[in-house]
């Protein structure tokens, strides 16, 4: 039974700290995309290659981003099944014939 709740409490901080990543992550790419408008709504690079090259890196950290989100749900998820589980595990009453 103790090894069952170190493992539920694994999957707690395991699903917060990845759920706080992702939704971190996902908030520092669109902040880092909105400072980089200009006033007219065009996006501002020095060169051809950045413009590529940090276009790419959002791309990849955004879907890395959704990974993170989506593992720490099914962390919860997993977390929250394990504690209805405990909770509808009850002991099976005895008869003692004395």
């Amino acid at each position: 039974m103790k090894l069952k709740c170190e493992d539920m409490v694994a999957s707690l901080v395991i699903g917060v700290i990845f759920l706080v990543a992702g939704l971190g992550l996902r908030y520092w790419i669109n902040r880092r995309k909105f400072y980089r408008r200009r006033p007219m709504g065009a996006e501002g690079f020095s060169s051809y290659e950045s413009s590529v090259f940090i276009k790419l890196i959002e791309k990849v950290g955004k879907w890395v981003a959704y990974a993170l989100i989506i593992f720490g749900l099914l962390s919860l998820w997993v977390y929250s099944r394990e504690k209805k589980e405990i909770k509808t595990e009850q002991p099976i009453p005895t008869i003692n014939h004395n």
